[in-house]
Protein backbone atom coordinates (compact mmCIF):
# COMPACT_ATOMS: atom_id res chain seq x y z
CA UNK A 1 0.00 0.00 0.00
CA UNK A 2 1.56 3.04 -1.58
CA UNK A 3 -1.15 5.63 0.52
CA UNK A 4 -0.95 6.52 4.07
CA UNK A 5 -5.33 7.05 3.18
CA UNK A 6 -7.82 5.76 0.95
CA UNK A 7 -10.17 7.57 -0.92
CA UNK A 8 -12.72 7.81 0.87
CA UNK A 9 -10.83 8.90 3.98
CA UNK A 10 -9.21 11.54 1.78
CA UNK A 11 -13.14 12.76 0.64
CA UNK A 12 -13.83 13.17 4.48
CA UNK A 13 -11.29 14.79 5.72
CA UNK A 14 -11.99 17.53 2.37
CA UNK A 15 -15.98 17.22 3.95
CA UNK A 16 -14.76 17.90 7.16
CA UNK A 17 -13.24 21.06 6.12
CA UNK A 18 -15.91 22.28 4.03
CA UNK A 19 -18.14 21.37 6.63
CA UNK A 20 -16.30 23.60 9.23
CA UNK A 21 -14.98 26.26 6.63
CA UNK A 22 -18.34 27.04 4.31
CA UNK A 23 -20.58 27.87 7.47
CA UNK A 24 -17.65 29.80 8.75
CA UNK A 25 -17.41 32.14 5.31
CA UNK A 26 -21.10 32.49 4.61
CA UNK A 27 -21.74 33.55 8.97
CA UNK A 28 -18.99 36.49 8.90
CA UNK A 29 -20.25 37.52 5.14
CA UNK A 30 -23.81 38.43 6.48
CA UNK A 31 -22.18 39.40 10.16
CA UNK A 32 -20.63 42.22 7.90
CA UNK A 33 -23.95 43.10 6.23
CA UNK A 34 -26.24 42.76 8.76
CA UNK A 35 -23.33 44.87 11.51
CA UNK A 36 -23.35 47.78 9.07
CA UNK A 37 -26.70 47.79 7.66
CA UNK A 38 -26.25 46.98 4.36
CA UNK A 39 -29.31 46.89 2.07
CA UNK A 40 -32.48 48.90 1.03
CA UNK A 41 -33.24 48.85 4.21
CA UNK A 42 -30.52 51.42 4.72
CA UNK A 43 -31.67 55.08 5.00
CA UNK A 44 -28.56 56.46 4.14
CA UNK A 45 -28.66 54.01 1.01
CA UNK A 46 -32.19 54.78 -0.28
CA UNK A 47 -30.95 58.49 -0.70
CA UNK A 48 -28.25 57.48 -2.81
CA UNK A 49 -29.31 58.11 -6.93
CA UNK A 50 -28.61 54.79 -8.06
CA UNK A 51 -27.45 54.06 -11.28
CA UNK A 52 -29.38 52.65 -14.52
CA UNK A 53 -27.55 48.88 -14.18
CA UNK A 54 -28.33 48.72 -9.91
CA UNK A 55 -29.79 45.31 -9.72
CA UNK A 56 -33.17 44.64 -7.27
CA UNK A 57 -32.15 44.40 -3.25
CA UNK A 58 -33.04 40.96 -3.34
CA UNK A 59 -30.72 39.88 -6.11
CA UNK A 60 -27.42 41.17 -3.68
CA UNK A 61 -28.36 38.57 -1.06
CA UNK A 62 -29.05 35.47 -3.22
CA UNK A 63 -25.76 36.92 -4.96
CA UNK A 64 -23.49 37.02 -1.89
CA UNK A 65 -25.16 33.52 -0.17
CA UNK A 66 -23.83 31.93 -3.86
CA UNK A 67 -20.79 33.40 -3.70
CA UNK A 68 -19.69 33.02 0.21
CA UNK A 69 -20.99 29.24 -0.61
CA UNK A 70 -18.35 28.91 -3.30
CA UNK A 71 -15.73 30.88 -1.48
CA UNK A 72 -16.09 28.13 1.24
CA UNK A 73 -15.51 25.65 -1.04
CA UNK A 74 -12.84 26.67 -2.86
CA UNK A 75 -10.40 28.04 0.48
CA UNK A 76 -11.92 24.39 2.01
CA UNK A 77 -10.22 22.53 -1.21
CA UNK A 78 -7.11 24.63 -0.53
CA UNK A 79 -7.03 23.95 3.35
CA UNK A 80 -7.12 20.09 2.20
CA UNK A 81 -4.68 19.75 0.28
CA UNK A 82 -2.03 20.01 2.52
CA UNK A 83 1.96 19.37 1.42
CA UNK A 84 1.02 21.19 -1.92
CA UNK A 85 3.14 23.82 -2.64
CA UNK A 86 2.16 27.45 -2.37
CA UNK A 87 -0.87 26.50 -0.08
CA UNK A 88 1.05 28.66 2.50
CA UNK A 89 0.18 31.32 0.38
CA UNK A 90 -3.21 30.70 -1.13
CA UNK A 91 -4.16 31.00 2.29
CA UNK A 92 -2.79 33.66 3.46
CA UNK A 93 -3.87 35.88 -0.05
CA UNK A 94 -7.31 34.16 0.69
CA UNK A 95 -7.80 35.68 4.30
CA UNK A 96 -6.16 39.06 2.69
CA UNK A 97 -8.99 39.32 0.33
CA UNK A 98 -11.82 37.75 2.59
CA UNK A 99 -10.80 40.48 5.74
CA UNK A 100 -10.94 43.07 2.77
CA UNK A 101 -13.84 42.18 1.48
CA UNK A 102 -15.77 41.98 5.27
CA UNK A 103 -14.60 45.56 5.62
CA UNK A 104 -16.17 46.90 2.36
CA UNK A 105 -19.56 46.82 3.69
CA UNK A 106 -19.13 49.29 6.72
CA UNK A 107 -17.09 51.19 5.18
CA UNK A 108 -19.72 52.13 2.42
CA UNK A 109 -23.06 51.52 4.39
CA UNK A 110 -22.25 51.88 7.95
CA UNK A 111 -19.26 54.66 7.66
CA UNK A 112 -20.60 56.21 3.63
CA UNK A 113 -17.34 56.23 2.65
CA UNK A 114 -18.50 55.95 -1.05
CA UNK A 115 -14.81 56.60 -2.30
CA UNK A 116 -13.09 55.01 -0.02
CA UNK A 117 -14.91 51.39 -0.94
CA UNK A 118 -13.86 52.02 -4.23
CA UNK A 119 -10.40 51.91 -3.62
CA UNK A 120 -11.01 49.54 -1.04
CA UNK A 121 -12.96 47.19 -3.77
CA UNK A 122 -10.55 47.30 -6.25
CA UNK A 123 -8.03 46.22 -3.88
CA UNK A 124 -10.30 43.14 -3.26
CA UNK A 125 -10.29 42.62 -6.87
CA UNK A 126 -6.30 42.54 -7.20
CA UNK A 127 -6.21 40.35 -3.98
CA UNK A 128 -9.48 37.74 -4.86
CA UNK A 129 -7.65 37.64 -8.69
CA UNK A 130 -4.05 36.17 -7.36
CA UNK A 131 -5.91 34.43 -4.63
CA UNK A 132 -7.61 32.73 -7.59
CA UNK A 133 -4.41 32.25 -9.63
CA UNK A 134 -2.41 30.80 -6.37
CA UNK A 135 -5.48 28.63 -6.14
CA UNK A 136 -5.33 27.27 -9.76
CA UNK A 137 -1.70 25.94 -9.05
CA UNK A 138 -3.09 24.10 -6.23
CA UNK A 139 -6.56 22.80 -7.14
CA UNK A 140 -8.16 23.67 -10.86
CA UNK A 141 -11.31 23.71 -9.58
CA UNK A 142 -10.97 25.70 -6.26
CA UNK A 143 -9.90 28.64 -9.10
CA UNK A 144 -12.30 28.04 -11.04
CA UNK A 145 -15.27 28.56 -7.78
CA UNK A 146 -13.00 31.87 -7.54
CA UNK A 147 -14.22 33.22 -11.18
CA UNK A 148 -18.07 33.87 -10.67
CA UNK A 149 -16.79 36.01 -7.21
CA UNK A 150 -14.23 38.45 -9.60
CA UNK A 151 -17.11 38.49 -11.96
CA UNK A 152 -19.31 39.83 -9.15
CA UNK A 153 -16.46 41.92 -7.52
CA UNK A 154 -16.13 43.45 -11.31
CA UNK A 155 -19.67 44.49 -11.66
CA UNK A 156 -19.61 45.90 -7.86
CA UNK A 157 -16.43 47.93 -9.04
CA UNK A 158 -18.89 49.47 -11.74
CA UNK A 159 -21.79 50.01 -9.58
CA UNK A 160 -19.39 51.62 -7.11
CA UNK A 161 -17.63 53.99 -9.31
CA UNK A 162 -21.29 55.09 -10.66
CA UNK A 163 -22.62 55.61 -7.41
CA UNK A 164 -19.43 57.68 -6.43
CA UNK A 165 -19.96 59.55 -9.30
CA UNK A 166 -23.82 60.60 -9.37
CA UNK A 167 -23.60 60.96 -5.56
CA UNK A 168 -20.50 63.15 -5.06
CA UNK A 169 -21.75 64.41 -1.72
CA UNK A 170 -22.60 60.81 -0.85
CA UNK A 171 -20.45 61.04 2.66
CA UNK A 172 -21.69 64.28 4.00
CA UNK A 173 -25.39 63.11 3.14
CA UNK A 174 -27.43 63.55 6.48
CA UNK A 175 -29.98 61.47 6.82
CA UNK A 176 -32.18 61.92 9.73
CA UNK A 177 -33.48 59.01 12.13
CA UNK A 178 -37.10 58.02 11.79
CA UNK A 179 -39.31 60.21 13.52
CA UNK A 180 -41.63 58.43 16.00
CA UNK A 181 -43.82 61.26 17.10
CA UNK A 182 -47.68 60.45 17.19
CA UNK A 183 -49.89 63.23 15.28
Amino acid sequence: MSQLASKSQLRMSLLRWALFVIPAVMFLGFLSGAVSGSGEENRWFAELVKPEAQPPGWLFGVAWTILYFMQGLAFAMVLHARGARSRGLAIALFLAQFVANLAWSPLFFGRHQVTSALYLIVIIFLLAFATTMVFGRIRKAAAWLMVPYLAWLSFATILNYQIDHLNPEAESLYVPAASADIQ
